[in-house]
Order: C-alpha cells, then structure tokens, then sequence
C-alpha cells in the first residue's frame, strides 16, 4: 500500500509532534515516531533514554508498546521516524542525514507488521530529505511470529 503526500506530511507531522517530549539527557538527540494503522489511526513515540544506556527505549519501540497496550495487533501500513536536538529555543532541529531505525527497532516493528501481513512503508526522515523504504529491504528475511509455528 502507498500513502498520498498528505497523509505523509500528517505522519511526518505526528512524528515530529512527538520529538519533543523525548527524554534524552545523555544524548542530547531526540527521536520521535509516528506509526499509521489502516483505519487511519496514527500512534506516537519518543526516546527514553536511561543512565544504564542498555535499558533505553527508542521512539519505535515506545510507539509499538503504546499501540500494542491500546490493543492494536496488525495494520501497520507505515511509519515516520525522525531525530534531532532541540534548537536555542526548545524547538526541534532535525537532523540533516535521514534517520532510520535501529536494528531492534526494525525487529520490534516487524512483529507488527508481520501479525496483519503488512510490509510498511518506513519514511526516514531528514532535514531535506525523506527516505522511502520498504520494512522487508530495511530487515530483509525476517525472523517473526511466523518462524515459532
């Protein structure tokens, strides 16, 4: 499925919304997320970092928790992800290299993606630039809910 450039923007728009409530003390770089369901619903996320830098939660996965705990199972149909640090006036500056999930985040959204037979797209989003991609190129040959059968 691809979406038109409204729906885009309103999903790159949502990411954005999220950045700023990103708790990034150690990194300075905030990350927000923004996950479309095919009804239309948009779920959003930002960045946890933690003093224990392991126990840190990235914007994708705090947006698949929350969409999973409001009882969402399938219908990912795309995803924004965006990052950055706040600017001299709290406002974000995104990062001018397109930001993409990190490989935990690309498995954790594809056992989404994989409960309602979806591939989403991943819009990875920059400064100038916004990075369209399939989920299946960005983890390619997937381990999910499929391969426990």
């Amino acid at each position: 499925m691809t979406i038109d450039t409204e729906t885009r923007d309103r999903l790159v728009a949502a990411a954005r919304g999220a950045m700023p409530g990103a708790y990034a003390p150690y990194s300075g770089f905030r990350v927000g997320a923004a996950l479309l369901f095919d009804d239309g619903a948009v779920v959003t996320g930002c960045n946890v970092e933690n003093a224990s830098y392991g126990l840190s939660l990235c914007a994708e996965t705090v947006a698949c928790a929350i969409a999973a705990q409001a009882g969402r199972r399938g219908g990912l149909v795309a995803l924004a992800v965006l990052g950055g640090t706040a600017g001299a006036n709290g406002a974000p500056v995104i990062a001018e290299a397109p930001v993409t999930p990190c490989g935990r985040c690309r498995q954790v959204v594809n056992e989404f993606a994989q409960l309602g037979g979806t591939d989403p797209l991943v819009l990875c989003v920059g400064a100038r630039e916004i990075v369209e991609i399939r989920l299946s190129a960005l983890l390619p040959h997937a381990f999910g809910p499929a391969n426990l059968a």
